[in-house]
């Protein structure tokens, strides 16, 4: 089933609890938030306070995504603010195992985090641990980038092994997840569709995320009939 996940990233953040409730209006599923700590991305975004206020104002999932160097340090205040999934970068964690058992440790659901150089096989050994596998399809730090479309490859692949080892993972896109790409994106494996531009930008995020949540049925259906 593929779910729509609005990112705050690019929403308009004096009016946050409104932008939030609108786009889960339009279907949002869970609400992904962008950390960035300046260091293992090139940009600073917001952490475990902005977190704690979201929790205030709506009942869904929060899919922190830690683009942050030295993540064990930050995921007990995570907990603490409210997060319901978390998922690391392979490239931030230098004992990934450990990591993700934290996270599970924490009570949160673990996800784990390819940037668009870092190949799929290099998860092989964790892949049962996670809840969900996020794959970059642009290089973390901003958003309204473009997509790249060998992510295309790395989410049939994820599918592939999903199948192939008897697991239950899901996968997670994030970047340039957009009208012009949704179809597929979904096609090849993607089931959480990470989308920030696409939703709020014009301030029209109810109307924005159902178009575009429909757009990714659409092509889940055709999938499901082998017409796509």
């Amino acid at each position: 089933m593929v779910e729509l996940l609005p990112s705050i990233l690019s929403s308009d953040f004096a009016h946050l609890a409104d932008e939030v409730a609108a786009a889960e209006r339009g279907g949002g599923t869970a609400i992904h938030v962008d950390v960035m700590d300046g260091h293992f991305v090139p940009n600073i975004t917001l952490g475990p306070p902005v977190v704690k206020s979201l929790r205030k104002v709506t009942k869904l999932p929060l899919d922190c995504h830690l683009m942050i160097e030295n993540p064990d340090n930050f995921i007990p205040a995570f907990a603490d603010a409210g997060a319901d999934w978390v998922s690391v970068h392979y490239e931030a964690c230098r004992h990934l195992h450990r990591t993700l058992e934290l996270i599970a440790q924490h009570g949160m659901q673990p996800g784990v985090v390819i940037n668009p150089a870092t190949e799929v096989s290099l998860l092989r050994p964790i892949l049962g641990m996670v809840h969900h596998v996020l794959v970059m399809s642009v290089n973390p730090g901003f958003g309204g980038q473009k997509f790249i479309p060998y992510s295309l490859t790395k989410m049939r692949q994820l599918k592939e092994l999903r199948q192939e080892l008897g697991l239950s993972y899901r996968i997670e896109v994030d970047g340039g997840v957009a009208h012009d790409t949704i179809a597929a994106v979904v096609e090849n494996g993607g089931e959480l569709l990470v989308a920030g531009s696409a939703v709020f930008d014009g301030g029209h995020a109810e109307q924005n995320a159902r178009k575009l949540l429909a757009a990714a049925q659409k092509a889940a259906e055709l999938e499901s009939w082998g017409v796509a």
